[in-house]
């Protein structure tokens, strides 16, 4: 893998905080540094210590499941896609729950929430011939945060335009490496 497929799942990774930046920046009337870098440091450390420790939990069963880890990466990624995709077909107008997304405590318990696919992710490195976790993850987390400040600033200034698209095309974007990394297996 290279530093572009790396920010590209970054990207795909970081929509749901994007999302919810959206939904903390709508919340705000002036945002202040503080309302922006909150939610950005948040979960930039979340979407990049996640796939630290999916990384080392795959490590533990790699020698059992080595033979069969593209297929698995595919698997597991194509799921996550499939699975934001839905999440933000079912997903209703998230102005009812703005206000609760706004606290230091929420953001961090969001946080988790949101880099729940990023440990998967990290099991997925596990299985392919990464072996420095580090860089991928600070890569993902540097995505996040600037994704995640830039959310605040539009959801402040453009309220809820977005939405939804944003976790669609992060859907698709996984399910695409997710195909990359099965067509490599048979290449």
């Amino acid at each position: 893998m290279n530093i572009l497929q790396f920010i590209l799942i970054g990207i795909g990774l970081s929509m749901d905080a994007f999302a919810i930046s959206l939904c903390h920046g709508l919340c705000k009337k002036n945002n202040s540094l503080s309302d922006i870098f909150q939610p950005a440091i948040i979960f930039g450390i979340f979407q990049a210590l996640m796939p630290i420790i999916g990384f080392f939990i795959g490590n533990l069963f790699n020698e059992k499941i080595s033979q069969y880890g593209n297929i698995i990466a595919f698997f597991i990624l194509t799921y996550l896609g499939i699975n934001m995709i839905k999440e933000a077909k079912s997903e209703e107008d998230d102005k009812n729950n703005s206000e609760e997304n706004t606290g230091i405590k929420n953001l961090f318990f969001l946080g988790i929430a949101t880099s729940i696919d990023a440990l998967a992710v990290g099991f997925t490195f596990s299985l392919t011939k990464i072996i420095n976790i580090y860089f991928p993850a600070l890569i993902i987390g540097i995505v996040t945060f600037f994704i995640a400040g830039s959310g605040v600033i539009i959801g402040n200034k453009f309220g809820t335009l977005l939405g939804n698209k944003a976790q669609y095309l992060g859907g698709i974007i996984l399910i695409l490496i997710a195909v990359k990394t099965l067509i490599t297996n048979f290449i």
